[in-house]
């Protein structure tokens, strides 16, 4: 089973950058069961949104058309590490963001099979 760690999150200012991080792991760690990572983040009362995807053997990222332009998903393959850099963050922005992992870059949150805990971003204006 994949385990997901996220950390990088925190308070920032309107205008400022942060840089999220997600550690992949697992004893009987699956290649296949991560071709694809992503990061959602999710508000009280609203549904989860996917913000960035990416498949593993590519460099080329998907971005929610929010955070286009501002927000970039890479990953250091070496490391087993994705890494979502915001940039021009907005009050907006404010969510837990997870990290997921999936064999395919899915849309809807509820085909994604693993999931890390989280981390909070508060950006204040």
């Amino acid at each position: 089973q994949v385990r997901l760690v996220e950390s990088g999150g925190g308070s920032v200012r309107a205008g400022g950058s942060l840089r999220l991080s997600c550690a992949a792991s697992g004893a009987t760690y699956s290649r296949n069961s991560r071709n694809c990572m992503a990061w959602f983040r999710q508000v009280p009362g609203k549904m989860r949104e996917r913000v960035a995807a990416m498949y593993t053997d590519r460099a080329q990222g998907f971005y929610d058309d929010s955070v286009q332009g501002r927000f970039t998903i890479s990953q250091d393959n070496a490391k087993n590490t994705v890494y979502l850099q915001m940039n021009s963050l907005k009050p907006e922005d404010t969510a837990m963001y997870y990290c997921a992992a999936a064999p395919l870059c899915y849309d809807a949150p509820f085909n994604w099979d693993v999931w890390g805990q989280g981390t909070q971003v508060t950006v204040s204006s």
